[in-house]
């Protein structure tokens, strides 16, 4: 199994399509065997080609801080389940899920006067 999260530093982006990369661990039962990272295109994450990257690579699972109801869709297009808000370190975040305490907040980001190039966001967490 492999999970993607959004990643600026070593944590989970609040905004999804907006991360510096993506960090990506393989999994196998129920211990991280490798962490890598995958660059992120600049722009809108549900207009670009990430979630066929992602596919490509085998990821089946995103934890994700902030992501768009679109983002979600095209993700799901390729096979990839979305846990939302999710926050923190990195490692952490894979830890929890791993232990069944990460669970998914049911919330998307609400896109409000979204024009590509500004990025304006508003995410209710």
């Amino acid at each position: 199994m492999k999970i993607a999260l959004p990643t600026r530093g070593n944590r989970i982006d609040e905004h999804f399509g907006h991360c510096e990369f993506y960090t990506i661990f393989t999994v196998e039962n129920g211990e991280v065997l490798k962490k890598e990272n995958l660059g992120s295109a600049q722009g809108c994450g549900c207009k670009s080609n990430i979630a066929a990257d992602l596919q490509q690579m085998g990821v089946s699972l995103m934890l994700a801080g902030g992501i768009g109801a679109g983002a979600i869709n095209v993700l799901a297009a390729h096979g990839i389940q979305v846990v939302r808000g999710c926050t923190g370190d990195v490692d952490q975040a894979v830890n929890l899920y791993l232990k069944g305490e990460l669970a998914d907040s049911g919330e998307s980001c609400n896109h409000h006067e979204h024009h590509h190039g500004e990025h304006n966001h508003s995410c209710n967490h």
